[in-house]
């Protein structure tokens, strides 16, 4: 983890800096900066923001604070970039754990489902549904569901993000829409693979032996497939853990919801370096922490693996 999170801190820092056109000209633009005062308030500018110094230079600077815990301060507001997410992560994190439980709901029953029940009508169902929601784009489904109802029914979602805390009722009814487009799309990958994995391991022989014993059918998939089966599919889920974090950029754009995707949008639009590296070296450092942790929980699901 360490050198690739090293590895991560000089491309986020990096590569936001080759993005076409500057922070400085945008400044400027913004402040009505004449031709003829151009360089002198570009030299300023460049000074105040610390962008006048070799860009390897910055970097020493920048890595050293986030070893101290600190991301730096947004170029336009000067305000720190770890407060900036700390304020968008609760936002993003409602988003992605009600997509997250949606997908699970969808996923696991049907995938479970069209394995034990191979080539019924029910498995062709389940099979369809689930390239149906892998096909279909998350941002036109999004779009199609903000415009349709406001042109039919006169009807479109709110552009006003309620907190939670000034009516709970409202806010969760303004993430339903986006967590289910989210989650639909995130249960197709996982509905597949849980009915490959099923299939696979009823296959074994143990479970043969499981059957030939008179077990039921419900002790024999609860009990004995599903934990096996469980760990590719806990490796999918795992991957799709990191919206958690980072939020869905597309969906809090559509939705105007104000997480961490939103604000990286907006940092992009602005050039606004410490936010822009502030934000993904957060979500890269959450996605190694994620990952770690769905490894070590694979010695939990299947007793054959340990640790030593």
């Amino acid at each position: 983890m360490i050198p690739t999170f090293i590895l991560v801190t000089v491309t986020v820092f990096c590569v936001v800096r080759f993005i076409p056109g500057s922070v400085i000209d945008q400044m400027l633009a913004e402040m009505g900066g004449r031709a003829g005062e151009e360089k002198l308030t570009r030299a300023e500018l460049e000074a105040a923001l610390g962008l006048d110094t070799p860009i390897h230079i910055q970097y020493g600077h920048w890595l050293m604070g986030v070893f101290r815990g600190d991301l730096g301060k947004s170029l336009w507001t000067k305000v720190p970039v770890g407060e900036e997410i700390i304020a968008r992560l609760p936002i993003s994190l409602e988003l992605g754990l009600l997509a997250l439980g949606i997908g699970l709901l969808i996923a696991l029953p049907v995938g479970i489902y069209s394995g034990i029940r191979q080539d019924t009508i029910g498995d062709y169902i389940g099979r369809t549904v689930a390239i149906l929601f892998i096909s279909l784009p998350t941002f036109w489904v999004g779009t199609m569901v903000v415009v349709y109802p406001s042109i039919w029914l006169g009807w479109s979602p709110p552009v006003q993000y309620i907190p939670f805390a000034e009516n709970p009722l409202e806010n969760l009814a303004q993430f339903v829409i986006p967590a289910s487009i989210m989650g639909m799309y995130m249960s197709g990958t996982t509905m597949r693979m849980t009915r490959t994995m099923m299939l696979e391991v009823l296959r074994q022989d143990y479970i043969r032996t499981a059957w030939s014993k008179g077990l039921r059918e419900t002790a024999i998939v609860t009990g004995h497939a599903l934990r096996n089966a469980l760990i590719p599919v806990i490796t999918i889920v795992g991957m799709m853990l990191p919206i958690l974090i980072g939020g869905s950029v597309i969906m809090e754009q559509i939705f105007c919801l104000p997480g961490i995707g939103r604000l990286l949008v907006e940092a992009l639009n602005k050039r606004n370096y410490p936010i822009i590296s502030g934000v993904n070296l957060f979500v890269a450092f959450a996605t190694l922490i994620i990952n770690l942790l769905v490894d070590l929980s694979y010695a939990y699901i299947n007793p054959r693996i340990r640790y030593r």
